[in-house]
């Protein structure tokens, strides 16, 4: 797209949902390299070719092939790993300084540099990779900070396996306004309702709101749900009497997901 017309155009059909937009990503990097193929090569190919021959500012292209395009990205990739890794490690052990791995002795070790002073860093634990793609780059990581790599059985599901175990968290909000005195107005998903007292119409959207978030809660599979109520309330003075300009209350329901029982979810017509 070389023309601002162009770009506005391609951000409507983006907004409409005619258009999808992705980019090169790591995955995509290791796949031009063999690392991994898991998923479409052949894409991720196309992705780097054409990552590659774009422009910098300089008016060069990027890289001149798609291979030496996806090295620097993993390269790139493992550095910055590395550096989050010590990072972190430094923090654990009570180092206050930010970013510790951009000190010249860390980035001299990084770098492997071995003239007259040969600095090296290593970690005292192993460094554990989770995630699909981890066995691709985390050897390269573990051997830059030094440390023993090890890459659990079924490492590429343990992410989903932490969405999963996590917390559910559905959350709804709803403007409270006076449109004129003596009148307060909640505007809820099936239409409006006015009350006399401000108190009431909090109350009455709350309440409504909740059976929404808990509704949504169970739908994501949540138990033991837990909901919160909180209202932002502004509000002036006006000739000495304090008028409401408009509130918004949220309702936020929070739980645990449900963990299908080996014996139901074995039932017929039950799903696992």
């Amino acid at each position: 797209l070389r023309s601002r017309l162009l770009r506005t155009a391609l951000k409507r059909l983006v907004a409409r949902g005619i258009v999808m937009v992705s980019a090169l990503t790591p995955s995509d990097a290791a796949h031009v390299l063999g690392l991994h193929d898991a998923w479409d090569g052949h894409a991720a190919e196309k992705a780097a070719h054409l990552f590659a021959r774009s422009r910098g500012n300089d008016g060069r292209a990027v890289a001149p092939d798609a291979r030496v395009l996806a090295r620097r990205v993993i390269d790139t990739l493992v550095r910055r790993s590395a550096e989050a890794v010590l990072d972190t490690a430094f923090a654990e052990d009570g180092f206050a300084r930010p970013e510790p791995s951009r000190s010249f002795l860390a980035r001299a070790a990084l770098d492997r540099h071995a003239g007259l002073v040969r600095p090296r860093l290593s970690l005292s634990v192993p460094l554990i990779g989770l995630g699909a793609p981890a066995p691709a780059y985390y050897g390269d990581v573990a051997a830059l900070v030094g440390a023993e790599r090890v890459i659990p059985e079924h490492a590429g599901v343990a992410n989903a396996i932490g969405a999963v175990v996590g917390q559910v968290r559905i959350t709804r909000s709803t403007s409270v306004t006076c449109p004129d005195d003596g009148r307060v107005r909640v505007h809820l998903p099936d239409g409006a309702r006015d009350f006399d007292e401000f108190d009431e119409a909090r109350s009455a959207a709350a309440d409504a709101l909740e059976g929404l978030v808990r509704a949504d809660a169970a739908a994501a599979g949540a138990s033991d749900v837990h909901v919160a109520v909180a209202a932002d309330v502004r509000d002036a003075e006006v000739e000495g009497k304090r008028l409401l300009v408009e509130a918004t209350v949220t309702v936020t329901a929070t739980g645990r997901p449900r963990l299908a029982d080996p014996v139901e979810a074995a039932q017929p017509g039950k799903a696992p």
